[in-house]
């Protein structure tokens, strides 16, 4: 599935020409960017509408995503015990951990600095279509977000609310990390670090995993 370097460069290359085009009308930045390569079915079908959600879900443009970021069974390399959650912060890759050596393999993205907590924990709880507090130092640092203060309420659930269709807060010895895995509609952003550090999902992906996850759940994050 993923797309092979002769590709890229020439998808690469076709963007580029794209950004030229405001600046010069020279004949060949006017020739159409050659065709992406189409999308597999079943992982179109996989990232479809989720017309039935409390806010309609939609489609994800998987031509904007990495292959190796879309959902998919492999062999699991983490060792750890089925059930377990793994976030592999190197990779962009969360796990979940199956019976017979097998994982269901997520792409996540990350944020600017990376994930600055690493070590076990537990999802202690999890929401459909949560509600997002902004904390007081991000509000120091973006204080157009003081609308979605504690104080004013937070932020309602919807599609353009930063934690997506489902949350699963990260628990460690009995308190709130303040870490969660969401979902975010932004999908050409999995895969890289621009967030404000907690773990995102499509949110197709979210909503997938949120069904397979029990509370307490185990995470690792590597």
């Amino acid at each position: 599935m993923d797309i092979s370097r002769r590709q890229f460069v020439a998808v690469l290359g076709a963007s580029a020409g794209a950004l030229l085009a405001g600046c010069t009308t020279r004949p060949a930045d006017r020739t159409p960017p050659p065709a992406k390569p189409e999308v597999d079915s079943s992982y179109a079908a996989m990232y479809g509408p989720l017309p039935n959600e409390r806010f309609p879900v939609p489609a994800v443009d998987l031509k904007r995503v990495p292959s190796r970021f879309y959902r998919q069974e492999v062999d699991d390399p983490t060792g750890e015990r089925p059930g377990t959650i793994v976030v592999d912060t190197s990779r962009f890759h969360l796990y979940l951990v199956r019976p017979g050596g097998r994982a269901l393999r997520y792409g996540v993205g990350l944020g600017r600095q990376g994930f600055e907590w690493s070590g076990r924990a537990v999802i202690q709880w999890k929401q459909a279509w949560p509600k997002w507090t902004p904390p007081d130092e991000m509000i120091a640092r973006q204080p157009e977000l003081a609308k979605w203060s504690s104080a004013n309420g937070g932020q309602p659930p919807g599609l353009d609310n930063p934690l997506g269709a489902r949350a699963l807060y990260i628990f460690k010895d009995g308190e709130d990390t303040l870490y969660r895995l969401h979902g975010t509609p932004e999908f050409w952003t999995i895969g890289k670090a621009v967030s404000s550090g907690c773990v995102r999902l499509m949110n197709q992906d979210i909503v997938d995993l949120y069904d397979r996850v029990p509370t307490p759940t185990p995470i690792l994050v590597t």
